[in-house]
């Protein structure tokens, strides 16, 4: 492998600067990516117009425009609660498994690690956060489409919660979490192995990867975003139609929604808000990566040691 050894190593993995780091670049994700995945999940979760009739909504900015124009901009945001609350360990817990995953495959502290050992080790991560993004995952989709049917069932996240337990107990809230698996599993090590190839391709001869340029970082993680979401959009389609779906209509899980989805709506249906994730996937993971970089920076300078 011809990577210079400096360009391929992060610092030695700390689990509290970690957590911070990545609960700080999490936050950002979800603050500058939200409104698009809103018209996302709109758009997947739309019901098929009767024949003769046309869909509620026409693309992405025609959900992006009547969502505007009839609940401004806090419609944009909604469901944000669930996934806010979730970020900080979430990411902690990504940034964490996905350090563990490299560790892992080290014989000694300083191998440098082939991009296939750094996609095993960004798949580790995405089974890590899973425990943490079903159940956000599952709330926040109820909330971004209810609005949409005309019907207030949920006051919010905490709401939510509770009546999806009281309904079905543990396994309501949870539902969806093998399509989550099969989303996050494989994104994330294309995720990681991504924005870890572009910071080596990106970092000048002589220097270190961790010295490069805001611009550069920016570059390096919305790339990496698009790439993630490039995997990760058809699993993605299923678990929002699964997790939306009234209880006991899918029997056999993920694989009667993919009947159902292919027979009526045909194989493009898989990637079904394919714009508005991808025209949110660069913004919002350039901004993950960027606040995590900037969060590592500052943690490292105060606490060299910890």
């Amino acid at each position: 492998m011809s990577q210079d050894s400096q360009s391929l190593q992060p610092p030695p993995i700390s689990p509290i600067k970690n957590f911070f780091a990545g609960g700080f670049g999490g936050v950002c994700l979800v603050f500058a990516g939200h409104p698009l995945d809103t018209i996302k999940v709109r758009l997947q979760t739309q019901v098929k117009p009767a024949p003769g009739q046309l869909p509620l909504y026409s693309g992405t900015f025609d959900c992006f425009r009547k969502t505007f124009m009839k609940e401004g901009l806090r419609g944009l945001y909604k469901g944000m609660g669930a996934p806010i609350v979730g970020v900080t360990p979430m990411f902690a817990v990504c940034f964490f498994g996905y350090g563990l995953g490299k560790k892992l495959q080290q014989k000694t502290p300083n191998d440098v690690l082939t991009y296939p050992q750094l996609f095993a080790a960004g798949m580790l991560s995405g089974v890590f956060t899973t425990a943490i993004m079903a159940p956000g995952e599952r709330i926040k989709c109820l909330l971004q489409i209810q609005a949409g049917t005309g019907e207030i069932k949920y006051a919010g996240p905490i709401d939510c919660a509770k009546q999806l337990y009281r309904e079905a107990g543990i396994r309501g809230v949870y539902k969806g979490t093998v399509l989550t698996l099969m989303r996050d599993v494989p994104a994330s090590g294309m995720y990681f192995m991504t924005y870890e190839w572009l910071k080596n391709v990106l970092t000048p001869e002589g220097k270190s990867a961790s010295d490069l340029s805001v611009p550069r970082i920016l570059f390096a993680g919305g790339m990496a975003g698009i790439f993630n979401w490039a995997v990760a959009i058809p699993p993605d389609v299923l678990k929002s139609r699964f997790q939306t779906a009234p209880a006991g209509k899918y029997p056999n899980g993920f694989r009667d929604v993919l009947r159902e989805l292919i027979r009526e709506e045909g194989i493009g249906s898989l990637y079904k808000g394919f714009t508005a994730v991808m025209l949110r996937a660069f913004p919002a993971n350039a901004a993950c990566f960027l606040g995590f970089e900037v969060a590592m920076k500052f943690l490292n300078w105060l606490a060299p040691n910890l």
